[in-house]
């Protein structure tokens, strides 16, 4: 018997969505490294995914982003 229990980080009663098994989680069930999350709310867990994706898609849009285009400097 292990003297230390190793544990994933979380509380019941937080919604998560696990990356490896394509499902929503209540509390800790898999490691942090294969989930978002917290959530507050099974719904918000469910639609992570969505949530992502339009997140990528205004950062890919954010002018800020990119740095292609060199400034001019205050010189």
């Amino acid at each position: 018997m292990a003297l230390f229990k190793k544990r994933t980080v979380g509380k019941p009663g937080e919604w998560y969505y696990c990356l490896q098994h394509k499902k929503v989680e209540e509390g800790p069930e898999c490691p942090a490294k294969d989930r978002f999350g917290p959530y507050a709310s099974r719904a918000e867990a469910t639609q992570a995914m969505e949530t992502a994706r339009e997140r990528n898609l205004e950062w890919e849009n954010d002018p800020r982003w990119h740095d292609g285009a060199a400034r001019p400097s205050d010189d």
